[in-house]
């Protein structure tokens, strides 16, 4: 009987949207497809709620977790340390066993990081929701994980789309590295200062991107929302305030974007200094489809520890959610989540998928991978010093391919403790 509802709700819909171009015809389209905000009427006025509501009426707590490294390489999951960013690690490998032969490792690497099954795997957690780390130059011709030109960053989300609509899971599209870099670290892949607050064409292209994105997908009910850019601005500069100042500005500029061509979205903001600082934000009304995202890797698993992050979200009345955590022990991670659940912030661990443990499946490191590690560890600031530390290549080939078949879910290694200890299984 609800299907039929529902069902007839959403040609209701689409027949208005054929006849206005109204508000009214879009808030009908929006209940009968789309994850929504709470809301209620006061009278004439709309007030906004922390819940996020399901097209059938019921609550969405978000329980998922993060594809990460699969279209944003990150060192340490590589057992890298130096090595730390998509950057140096295409670098590296190029280094190590040549341009062409990269290009081929990263091809395979996109085929086979992240596939079908292993979105199923997810939703058999007990998983309700994947948040899609992805780097902007999947969206450009710049040179990025082996391509030069026709990235095929639309083919790679439109393959999770397709596998998260069978396994019934929703997805947040979260632009991981902005152009520019928004962080300042090797976690936005940038040159080491977050460029994107000072440079207007990075600012244009970061516009022009999330617009694409939007209007590819804008009718899309699989995508939860869209992350306008990760854990900006880190802490480590001396005009962080004066940053932090610019930041509410950028976010509403790529608001203002995909607003152009798609109102059906919820919208994904975070924090300052990794995700944490909710101080910059003053205007928490300036679009009627925005939630927060919040960080926290390490201190206790409290409320206390996260009141301030509380605070904020119970003071703009409007969803908030824990889009990174993990690296802790089981025990700290079941403590948290019960903290989490208890104060009404859903949560995406950090990472789905890395060398040994501390995520939901772990990939055994191949025969020689130390050997990789050790040149990507070693001085390669001049061409003598490359030679100098470069190992065998025919070996280094073999173990990167090895890395390919080690990756694949049937070779890993599920952590049963850790997923056991987010509750979702």
């Amino acid at each position: 009987m609800l299907k039929s509802i529902l069902v007839g709700t959403s040609l209701l819909a689409a027949s208005l949207m054929l006849g206005s171009c109204g508000e009214k015809a879009e808030k009908i389209q929006d209940f009968a497809e789309f994850i929504t905000i709470q809301g209620h009427k006061i009278g004439e006025y709309s007030r906004k709620g922390q819940d996020l509501i399901k097209p059938d009426g019921t609550k969405l707590f978000i329980m998922g977790t993060n594809l990460g490294n699969w279209l944003n390489p990150e060192g340490y999951m590589f057992k890298f340390n130096k090595t730390n960013s998509p950057r140096f690690i295409n670098e590296m490998f190029c280094q190590l066993v040549g341009p062409d032969f990269t290009a081929e490792f990263w091809k395979a690497f996109k085929d086979n990081y992240i596939t079908r099954e292993d979105i199923q795997f997810i939703k058999n957690t007990g998983a309700n929701t994947i948040r899609l780390p992805f780097h902007y130059k999947l969206f450009t011709d710049e040179d990025f994980m082996g391509l030069t030109a026709g990235q095929d960053g639309f083919a790679r989300v439109d393959s999770v789309v397709e596998w998260c609509r069978e396994a019934d899971l929703y997805l947040i599209l979260d632009m991981h590295d902005a152009p520019g870099g928004q962080t300042g670290d090797n976690i936005d892949d940038s040159y080491g200062y977050p460029w994107l607050f000072e440079s207007e064409a990075s600012q244009q292209l970061y516009c022009d991107i999330w617009r694409k994105i939007a209007d590819r997908y804008k009718n899309e009910p699989v995508i939860l929302g869209y992350e306008l850019f990760n854990e900006p601005i880190a802490p480590y500069f001396p005009n962080m305030e004066e940053l932090n100042g610019k930041l509410e500005d950028i976010y509403k500029k790529g608001v203002a974007a995909i607003r152009e061509v798609d109102n059906n979205h919820i919208i994904l903001l975070g924090g300052a200094q990794w995700n944490g600082n909710f101080k910059p934000f003053k205007d928490s009304k300036f679009d009627d489809k925005i939630m927060y995202t919040c960080h926290r890797y390490g201190g206790d698993p409290t409320k206390d520890d996260i009141q301030t992050i509380i605070d904020f979200r119970d003071s703009v009345n409007l969803p908030m959610y824990m889009g990174e955590i993990g690296h802790n022990t089981d025990e700290w991670q079941a403590a948290f989540c019960q903290t989490m659940r208890e104060n009404n912030i859903g949560y995406t661990f950090w990472p789905y998928k890395k060398m040994d443990g501390s995520s939901f499946v772990g990939i055994t490191p191949p025969e020689n991978w130390a050997n990789i590690v050790y040149f990507s560890e070693a001085p390669r600031a001049s061409y003598k010093e490359v030679r100098d530390a470069r190992p065998d290549q025919a070996m280094a080939r073999k173990a990167m391919m090895d890395f390919i078949e080690a990756c694949k879910l049937k070779n890993c290694v599920v952590q049963e403790g850790y997923i056991k200890s987010l509750g979702m299984k």
